[in-house]
């Protein structure tokens, strides 16, 4: 049994993970910022509480991020690297396409991959597609307004972020791989068809209305930057995690 530190293991990728790391048999510390939400209480952004946290820890997976669009995940990142310079393997979580497509968060989540990629601690970083669970946010906002703009020139291949985390606990009992193979959803979906099982499930939103605008990260949305049609590993559809969230809500 080792024991694995999660940042970021209350969010919706992090509570799958811990749950499947503890089913694999390991001791899981959750790092959180609010008492009671996690094991260990501590904060990546000032460091209170993360040496405690981090002591004797054999593996780490990162999986934490500034909900500001990343505005401080290098300094965490690189708090996090200071505090574990002996744990076997640190696993990090990151997006399919930020090194293609120059948004703010994607950089964020590029300059973290490259920071651990040079640091002494053995690493890897799995690149996933975007989750099941936040088109839905998106969409379960959308669907009360009488008309959704969306990018309808874009494409998704999401997944269920417990799948990613079913992949997250099996990479970290094996060796540093420095860079995992990207983990996609089963289909790539442009957004009117995802918007549209949304809608036959839950009837909205009723308007689609096509938005663009100039630029690269436009552009590399359109041109499918953010998937990796190759590695449709994922099994969950999208159409599955609309009817399974409309038998949740009914039960």
């Amino acid at each position: 049994m080792s024991v694995v530190l999660v940042t970021g293991g209350t969010g919706t990728l992090g509570r799958p993970l811990v749950q499947a790391l503890a089913e694999r048999g390991h001791e899981v510390r959750v790092l959180s910022r609010r008492p009671g939400a996690g094991t260990h209480v501590g904060d990546l952004a000032t460091g209170a509480g993360l040496a405690a946290a981090a002591a004797g820890v054999d593996a780490v997976v990162h999986a934490a991020s500034d909900p500001r669009l990343g505005r401080s995940d290098l300094e965490q990142t690189r708090r996090l690297l200071t505090a574990v310079p002996g744990c076997r393997h640190l696993l990090y979580i990151s997006i399919v396409g930020v090194d293609a497509i120059p948004n703010r968060y994607y950089q964020a989540k590029l300059g973290c991959e490259k920071l651990i990629a040079a640091s002494p601690v053995p690493s890897t970083t799995l690149r996933a597609t975007q989750f099941h669970e936040l088109l839905a946010r998106a969409l379960r906002t959308l669907e009360r307004w009488p008309a959704a703009p969306l990018p309808l020139a874009w494409s998704f291949q999401s997944v269920a972020a417990a799948e990613v985390a079913a992949r997250a606990a099996e990479l970290i009992d094996g060796p540093p791989l420095r860079r995992a193979p990207d983990f996609g959803g089963p289909q790539v979906l442009p957004v009117r068809q995802i918007a549209q099982v949304w809608r036959a499930h839950r009837g909205g939103p009723r308007v689609l209305v096509n938005v663009r605008w100039p630029g690269r990260v436009y552009h590399g949305f359109a041109a499918g930057l953010n998937t990796c049609p190759e590695h449709a590993d994922g099994q969950q559809t999208w159409a599955e995690f609309v009817a399974g969230e409309g038998a949740r809500e009914a039960g």
